[in-house]
C-alpha cells in the first residue's frame, strides 16, 4: 500500500536503513572488478534508494556516510597496500563525506516530488528521472571536488564485461549511469504504486530494458591498422622498490629484445619505464636512441621530466635521430601521491607520510596526442584514464587508437589493475577506439573498439605484446553528446528538485 504523498514516511526504521546502505556498498563493490559481478550494481542502487526514501537530512547524510565510507573502504583498499590504514581510510571517509552530502538532495527529492506531483506521471517518470540525474550529479561532484576529485566510482563503469557497455558509445559513462538508475528507481516506483495491475504502467519499465540491453554498439569507420607492440617489463618501479641504476630501463629492454626483427610501426613502454629523466641523462637517451634504432619504430616512454624549474609526469616519442618528437604531460597528478596540496596544512597532520612525497608534479598543458606517421595517437597516462576531459581531448583531436601508461607496481597483489583496466575497456567502447593498455608490472591488455580482448599480459610477468591494432576514425555518439548529456543531467536534476521544493511548499500551504 502506497503512502500518502503528504504524509510520507520512511520505508525503512534507521537502523534497517543504515544495514541497508552498507548491504548496498558491499554489492556495489562486487560489481567492479576483480570480482566484476556487474548486475549487482542494481540491487546495491535499489538498496541504497529505499534507504534513503522518506529520510530528512539527517537521516539521509547517516545513510550515505555509511554507504560511501563503507563503498570507498573497500574499493581503494589497495591505497593501503604500501603506506597502511591512514591515507585509505582518509580517502574513505573524504569521498564518503561528499558522497553522503550530495545524497542528501536525492532524500529530498523522494520528499518534495511526490507532493509537487502527485499523479501516476510524476511518480512513474518525473521522480525517477529527478533521482537518476542527481545521481549523475552526485558522481559528478565527488568525481570533480577536492583538488580535481577522484571519479573512480562510476556506475557505469561497473559495467565493462555487460551488454550495457555499449550504451556509453551513444550517452557516453555518465548516460549509462542515468538509464541503469533510471530503470531502478522506475522499479522501485512500479512496485510502491503496485503499477503491476495496469499493464500501461509497465511500458516505462520495458522500454528502458529494451534500450539497456539491446542498444547496439555506435558505429566507427574502419582507417586500417598500426602494428603496435607493447612491452612489460615487470621491472623495480614502486615507489619503495630497490633498484640499481638503470634497472628499470634493463627490464625494459630485456622484454624488448624478442620483439627485435619484427615489423614494428611503434614500441609502447609503460608510465615510469625510464629510470630518470632522458633529456637530464645522455647515458640514457642513447639506449632509448639504439633501442628505437633495433626496434626499426619510435618508441613510446615515460618518465619525470624537469623544465623551467617544474616536475612533470611525462611521456615521449623518441626516435632514432635521437630525441622526443612529441611530448606529453599528466593532465591529472595525483594528490597526495604525486604532488601535495596545501602541504604545509597536511604536513603538520601527518608529517612522517607528507615527508616521503618530495616531488611536485604539475599538470600539463599540451594535448593527449602524439603522431606516428600520420596517425593521431590518443594518450592517457595512469589515472587520467578515469578523467573524461582527457579522453575527449585526445579523440576530438583525430586519435586513431588510444595508448594508455600506467605503473601499477605500488599497488601489486591488490585489484587496482584489473579495476583500472576496466575503466580503460569502458573508454574503448565510450570511443569506439581500440585501446592498448599497458603496465610496468600487469595486467597489460590491447582492446578491440567493442571492448573485447585481442592480447593480454597477466600481472607480475615480463612480456611483449605484438598485434596488428584495428585503426578507427569517426566519433562516437558518447564524445560528441556525452559531455552535454552529463551537464543537462547535473544542471536538469538541481533545477528540477528546485521546482519540486516550490511545487510541494505551494501545495502544501494551499492544503493548510
Amino acid at each position: 500500500m502506497s503512502e500518502s504523498p503528504a504524509r510520507q514516511r520512511p520505508l525503512l526504521p534507521l537502523w534497517a536503513a543504515l544495514l541497508a546502505a552498507a548491504l548496498s556498498a558491499f554489492l556495489m563493490n562486487l560489481a567492479y572488478p576483480e570480482t566484476a559481478i556487474w548486475v549487482l550494481a542494481f540491487p546495491a542502487t535499489a538498496l541504497l534508494l529505499v534507504a534513503l526514501i522518506g529520510r530528512r537530512a539527517g537521516g539521509a547524510l547517516l545513510v550515505g556516510l555509511v554507504y560511501g565510507i563503507v563503498l570507498f573502504g573497500f574499493l581503494v583498499s589497495f591505497t593501503s597496500r604500501y603506506l597502511g590504514p591512514i591515507p585509505w581510510a582518509a580517502l574513505s571517509v573524504v569521498e564518503g563525506g561528499l558522497t553522503a552530502v550530495a545524497l542528501i538532495l536525492t532524500a529530498l527529492a523522494y520528499r518534495w516530488m511526490p507532493r509537487a506531483f502527485p499523479g501516476t506521471a510524476g511518480r512513474l517518470v518525473g521522480l525517477p528521472l529527478m533521482v537518476a540525474a542527481l545521481w549523475v550529479g552526485r558522481e559528478v561532484f565527488v568525481g570533480s571536488f577536492p583538488y580535481g576529485g577522484f571519479p573512480w566510482a562510476r556506475i557505469g563503469m561497473s559495467q565493462a564485461e555487460s551488454p550495457l557497455a555499449p550504451l556509453s558509445s551513444w550517452f557516453g559513462v555518465s548516460g549509462l549511469g542515468f538509464l541503469m538508475v533510471l530503470l531502478v528507481a522506475v522499479l522501485i516506483e512500479v512496485v510502491r504504486l503496485r503499477a503491476w495491475r495496469s499493464p500501461l504502467r509497465l511500458l516505462v519499465p520495458a522500454a528502458l530494458v529494451l534500450v539497456l540491453f539491446f542498444t547496439p554498439l555506435f558505429p566507427t569507420t574502419d582507417a586500417g591498422s598500426m602494428r603496435i607492440a607493447a612491452v612489460q617489463g615487470n621491472g623495480p618501479t614502486g615507489y619503495f622498490d630497490e633498484r640499481e641504476p638503470f634497472s628499470v630501463i634493463d627490464a625494459q629492454t630485456a622484454a624488448t629484445t624478442p620483439l627485435y626483427g619484427e615489423d614494428v610501426d611503434l614500441l609502447v613502454w609503460p608510465e615510469g619505464s625510464l629510470d630518470t629523466d632522458p633529456f637530464q641523462n645522455e647515458a640514457l637517451a642513447r639506449r632509448m636512441t639504439l633501442i628505437t634504432t633495433r626496434i626499426g619504430a619510435p618508441l613510446l616512454a615515460n618518465a619525470a621530466t624537469g623544465r623551467n624549474e617544474r616536475y612533470f609526469n611525462t611521456s615521449m616519442l623518441w626516435t632514432d635521430a635521437g630525441g622526443a618528437t612529441h611530448l606529453h604531460d599528466k593532465r591529472h597528478p595525483v594528490p597526495f601521491g604525486e604532488y601535495v596540496p596545501d602541504r604545509a596544512f597536511f604536513n603538520a597532520l601527518a608529517p612522517d607520510l607528507i615527508g616521503l612525497i618530495q616531488r611536485e608534479y604539475t599538470p600539463g598543458e599540451n594535448p593527449p596526442v602524439v603522431d606516428v606517421d600520420g596517425v593521431p595517437v590518443g594518450l592517457a597516462i595512469c589515472f587520467d584514464v578515469i578523467y573524461d576531459d582527457v579522453i575527449t581531448e585526445g579523440v576530438n583531436a583525430g586519435a586513431q587508437v588510444l595508448v594508455f601508461q600506467t605503473n601499477n607496481a605500488d599497488f601489486r597483489g591488490t585489484d587496482e589493475n584489473l579495476q583500472q583496466l576496466a575503466f580503460a575497456r569502458m573508454r574503448a567502447i565510450e570511443t569506439g577506439r581500440s585501446v592498448v593498455n599497458i603496465s610496468t608490472v600487469g595486467t597489460s591488455q590491447i582492446i578491440r573498439p567493442d571492448g573485447s580482448t585481442v592480447t593480454s599480459l597477466d600481472a607480475g610477468e615480463a612480456g611483449a605484446m605484438l598485434e596488428d591494432v584495428e585503426l578507427r576514425t569517426g566519433l562516437t555518439a558518447g564524445v560528441v553528446l556525452g559531455p552535454w548529456v552529463q551537464q543537462i543531467l547535473v544542471w536538469g536534476g538541481l533545477i528540477a528538485l528546485l521546482i519540486a521544493w516550490w511545487r510541494s511548499t505551494r501545495r502544501r500551504d494551499e492544503q493548510v
